[in-house]
């Protein structure tokens, strides 16, 4: 008998039809002899339709006060989810028991709206695994110490998932979507994207550290660091599918490389529409001041990307970072507001029409001449590259938004992703 996790996101639990399916493969799961803990997303568009509700009656504000409220809103879609589920179950003849994130206790800090795991109390739930009863706990939540709510922010229902598996030592977690696995890329941008069998979990960390929408990066953060094996497969195949079939379908994300690793130089194309700009001109050229800048966006908790020092001039340089789009205003009111005066600085300007695209893969490690294909396959096309970020196994440019789906549809060809890598 194996501890399982599952996690079924909001398209999976779109409707109570949906939902009677997911009921039904998490029941042939059980009924195989495995201990089930099933984490579900909000049905698909309740959390935008709830988010949309509180626009209507307040614009947003960058304070605690909102961000707590909207947690609390935002959390209730996740609970109905999973209740729903726990309906399901019983009327198939399943003993189960839904869980709020509190009830757990799933405790996390107190950044409301992109909040962090901190711990897991699995004692409740364990006692319910041994009464034969499936547990589903609530994705996307959590409570910070105060016994306040708290949410993960976009897609946190992955990061609630493999932190469950990750403190439960599950055997595996199955993360079922709408796509039966990792791609190259988008099937939606290049239709000739091809399926992974494998991927490591390098490689996953950087296509969705690029943006790849898969998986959360913070999942992936999670697996690799507590080594929790990881599928990603379809919740759309039929439920009563033979279950070593299930088991071994869709795209696994493994901690080994294996013999074909070498073979693919570049994986996956990552991409992500939804980045800005910010440029401050005519700064000092002096020790401390990336500090100075990037101090006062990491306390307002806003991730940058990609950064940028130009080559001092007369004393004074540039200095420019990526940061998420909806971070954007915030952190321009922060350096006009609190950087700018202090730094006598020339200006700050913005850009919120670029975007991200990446090459990523394994092979790139003992390659040479990888980026500079890149950047002659965009140079070819037309594309100017605004910012260019590496690391061992990944390139970044970052380009004009309207170029990206141009741009990678010529570096997917470029690099072969459309072709199957030959079997051995």
């Amino acid at each position: 008998m194996a501890l399982i996790v599952h996690k079924y996101g909001g398209t999976s639990m779109g409707s109570t039809e949906r939902i009677r399916n997911v009921a039904k493969r998490v029941a042939k799961w059980a009924r195989a002899g495995h201990q089930m803990v099933v984490v579900p997303s909000a049905m698909s568009g309740e959390t935008n339709r709830l988010l949309g509700l509180a626009k209507e009656l307040a614009p947003a504000k960058p304070d605690d006060a909102y961000g707590r409220e909207l947690d609390m809103l935002a959390a209730t879609g996740e609970q109905v989810s999973s209740a729903l589920l726990a309906i399901a179950l019983q009327a198939e003849g399943m003993g189960s028991v839904s869980y709020a994130g509190w009830q757990v206790p799933i405790r996390t800090d107190s950044s409301y709206t992109k909040a962090r795991i901190e711990s897991i109390d699995d004692a409740r739930v364990r006692a319910d695994l041994d009464a034969g009863r499936v547990v589903i706990v609530t994705g996307f939540q959590g409570m910070d110490d105060e016994g306040n709510i708290t949410t993960l922010g976009r897609g946190g229902s992955d990061t609630s998932a493999v932190a469950v598996a990750a403190a439960m030592k599950a055997a595996e977690c199955l993360i079922y979507t709408d796509v039966d696995g990792v791609y190259t890329t988008d099937p939606r941008v290049v239709p000739d994207a091809r399926r992974l069998t494998t991927v490591s979990f390098e490689e996953m960390l950087e296509m969705a550290s690029m943006g790849s929408k898969v998986l959360q990066i913070r999942s992936v953060e999670f697996a690799g660091k507590y080594k929790v094996p990881l599928r990603v497969l379809s919740s759309f195949t039929p439920w009563d599918i033979d279950i070593n079939e299930e088991a071994a379908s869709g795209t696994l994300i493994t901690f080994e490389e294996d013999e074909h690793m070498e073979q693919a130089v570049v994986s996956g194309i990552a991409f992500n529409r939804d980045e800005a700009k910010i440029s401050i001109l005519g700064v000092p050229d002096t020790p401390g001041i990336a500090y100075q800048i990037l101090g006062v966006i990491a306390d307002a908790n806003i991730d940058v990307d990609v950064i940028i020092q130009n080559v001092s001039k007369d004393g004074k340089t540039d200095f420019s970072f990526t940061c998420n789009r909806g971070d954007y205003a915030k952190a321009m009111d922060l350096l006009k507001t609190q950087v700018l005066p202090k730094l006598s600085a020339k200006e700050v300007l913005g850009d919120t029409k670029i975007c991200k695209v990446s090459i990523v893969g394994i092979g790139m490690r003992s390659h040479v001449g990888i980026a500079s294909k890149m950047f002659r396959v965009l140079s070819e096309e037309g594309i100017n590259i605004q910012m260019i970020s590496t690391s061992e196994i990944k390139t970044s440019v970052v380009i004009d938004e309207k170029y990206m789906e141009l741009a990678v549809r010529a570096l997917h060809k470029a690099f072969d992703l459309d072709q199957s890598i030959p079997e051995n």
